[in-house]
Order: structure tokens, then C-alpha cells, then sequence
């Protein structure tokens, strides 16, 4: 990074804060990831027959860590699937619970199905969806390795893929918040500019303004010594002025004119405050269930009502995606989920 230096002033020696007028510049922002993850490129088959992702897969890796909502929304709504999912002979709760979240960070998810040497389906096997690829023979997926130089390629139909459908084509899925994207990188640049502004220790706390023309230079060269030592919020820099007037007004001769906080404070609360409203509706989450407030209710309402709908209108959609792969599996070993009774979906005594 970067760092702002003041005109006149040599590094690493102390600046002098009277009759000098400072220009601050602060550089580009250090993102998470450029905007370049939002470019559409469409699905290509390089050399050795691998289809490329339309959308760069290690960019939406970075993007789970460009804020404090949008990973952990997707954290959430993971544990929401898992917390009713059926222990199953053939996947273990590790395995499905990495296979629930690959599909939701990029749309994609992929399980191996091991068999035994009678041709009996024994095992499914988590595959990490950043590393997966579609070939150009038929249904057969390749996996990009660092230890290989050729990607490892599987049998055809060795490999199951649930994807999110894209009416763009028809080889890979897009994550539902592909759209919301922008709004979570503003939501980053407005944390980096706020963070610089206050890690610099370059910008103004105050003004400290005197009109006494009887002050000593002992006493001034203590004043300045004592305002450029301060320690503030930020550790904010201030500025010293005498400007040694022949008014003999002592209730005007000192003057604190504050500066530092106020031309961005209400602009970053307000963008944050935006951000994480798309945010929320990006991953159609409940603030009151996912650990978010926007601040615009004074309280989260009824939760267990709440807590219902998010159910029924979120949860079990997303069960029922991930039980198609069910269609691979003979019934003795399809997966299932538990219904809590708060459901709708769950036969009331009164109906009984």
C-alpha cells in the first residue's frame, strides 16, 4: 500500500504544522477481488478438453471473505440443511455438509460414487466444486490437481453434479447471489477506505486556532508539542494556528474548530447500511435468524413465526435440491430429512 506523504516534509522526519497547506492522496483500494469475477465470459473448452467455468470459481472463493454478512449468511443456510439431514449409510454428515455449501457458494456440487466389486454403490465421496470440471466427452468429469500436471479424470457416470440452473448454459450453475455481487464489493471498499482513513494518522482532528500576540515561542513550541503528541480515536492529526491578532478579545482568542470525522461519517453508515440490505436480500435471509441487523426494526419480530416461514419457504427447497441426487441411488439408500414440527409441512394434532 501506498502510503500518503505530505508535500514539504521529508520521511521520517517530524512535520511542521504551521503556515503549510497539505495535499493527502489515498491510493486504490486493496480488494478482496476486482470486478473482473463479474465479467461473463461464457463456457469454452480449453486444450485438453476442459470446460471452463464461466465465471471465476476462486474469485467467489475470495468473495466468502469480502465482509462480515455474506460468508457467514451462506454459513447459515448450510447449517439450516444439515440440522435436519438423516444420518445415511453412504454419506457421512462431513461429506454432505461440504456438499450442501459447495452448492451454495458456486452454484455446483459434486459427490464420486464409490462402488464395491460387485458394482454396489457403498460409498459417496465429496468432491471440492473449485476444482471440478466437465469434459468434452460425455458425461465424464476431470479434477484439476496441483500434484499432476494433467487433471485426474473420472469414469463416465462416476461423478454426480447438482447444479443451480443458468438459462446462459447448460454445463455449469451460477450461485443465486451472483446478481448481489456489486453491492457485497461496496460493502468491502467502504470497510478499506474507512480503515485507511483511520490507519494513516494523516488526516485532521482539529483545528486549534489563537489570536494572542503576547503568547511566548516557549509556550507555542509546548502547544504544538502537545498537539502533535496527542493520541485520539484514529489517532487523528490536528493543526495549530496563532495567528498573534492585536485584539485584546480573550473569550475569542482560542478557537477548536473540529474536522477529522465529519465529511465521511454519515456517507460510510449509509452505504454500509445499504450493502447489507442487499445483502440480506440477495440470500433471501432473516436477519433475525442469521445474525444480521440493518438496524431499521427496533426488534426481530416473532421468531417462532419467523422461524416457520424461513423453513418452508427457504430450507426445504433447498433439501429438495439436495435429494436429487437420489435419482443415483437405490431406495434403501436415498437420503432424507427430518421435519420439525413448527412446519406447515408437519401434520398438526388438530388435523388429527
Amino acid at each position: 500500500m501506498n502510503k500518503p506523504r505530505m508535500k514539504g516534509v521529508k520521511s521520517g522526519s517530524a512535520p511542521n504544522y504551521t503556515g503549510m497547506s497539505d495535499v493527502f492522496s489515498f491510493g486504490d483500494p486493496e480488494p478482496v477481488l476486482d470486478n473482473r469475477l463479474t465479467d461473463y465470459t461464457g463456457v469454452f473448452s480449453d486444450m485438453n478438453g476442459i470446460y471452463e467455468p464461466p465465471i471465476s470459481l476462486m474469485g467467489l472463493v475470495k468473495l466468502l471473505r469480502v465482509n462480515a454478512q455474506h460468508g457467514p449468511i451462506l454459513g447459515f443456510k448450510r447449517n439450516m440443511i444439515l440440522k435436519w439431514f438423516k444420518p445415511n449409510s453412504v454419506i457421512s454428515n462431513d461429506a454432505f455438509k461440504k456438499f450442501a455449501y459447495d452448492y451454495l457458494w458456486s452454484g455446483n456440487a459434486y459427490l464420486q460414487i464409490i462402488k464395491n466389486k460387485f458394482g454396489q454403490i457403498i460409498r459417496l465421496k465429496h468432491l471440492p466444486a473449485l476444482n471440478m470440471r466437465y469434459t468434452t466427452e460425455r458425461s465424464v468429469y476431470a479434477q484439476l490437481t496441483n500434484r499432476t500436471i494433467e487433471p485426474i479424470k473420472f469414469n463416465a457416470g462416476e461423478v454426480i453434479h447438482i447444479k443451480e440452473y443458468d438459462p446462459a448454459q447448460g454445463i455449469y450453475g451460477i450461485p443465486e447471489y451472483y446478481g448481489g455481487i456489486q453491492s457485497a464489493l461496496l460493502n468491502e471498499d467502504a470497510t478499506l477506505f474507512r480503515r485507511r482513513y483511520y490507519k494513516n494518522g494523516a488526516h485532521m482532528g482539529f483545528i486549534f486556532s489563537m489570536a494572542d500576540p503576547n503568547l511566548s515561542a516557549e509556550d507555542e513550541t509546548k502547544l504544538k508539542n502537545a498537539i502533535k503528541n496527542s493520541k485520539g480515536v484514529g489517532n487523528f492529526r490536528s493543526l495549530f494556528f496563532n495567528f498573534r491578532s492585536n485584539k485584546a478579545d480573550a473569550e475569542k482568542s482560542i478557537k477548536i474548530t473540529p474536522v477529522g470525522d465529519i465529511s465521511t461519517k454519515d456517507e460510510f453508515e449509509r452505504i454500509k447500511k445499504i450493502t447489507l440490505n442487499d445483502m440480506l436480500s440477495m440470500h433471501r435471509a432473516q436477519e433475525a435468524l442469521s445474525g444480521q441487523t440493518s438496524g431499521d426494526s427496533p426488534g426481530f419480530g416473532d421468531l417462532d413465526k419467523i422461524t416457520r416461514a424461513y423453513y418452508n419457504n427457504e430450507v426445504v427447497p433447498l433439501q429438495q435440491t439436495m435429494s436429487s441426487i437420489n435419482r443415483y441411488l437405490p431406495a434403501k439408500l436415498h437420503i432424507d430429512f427430518a421435519i420439525p414440527e413448527y412446519s406447515d409441512l408437519f401434520p398438526s394434532k388438530d388435523a388429527a
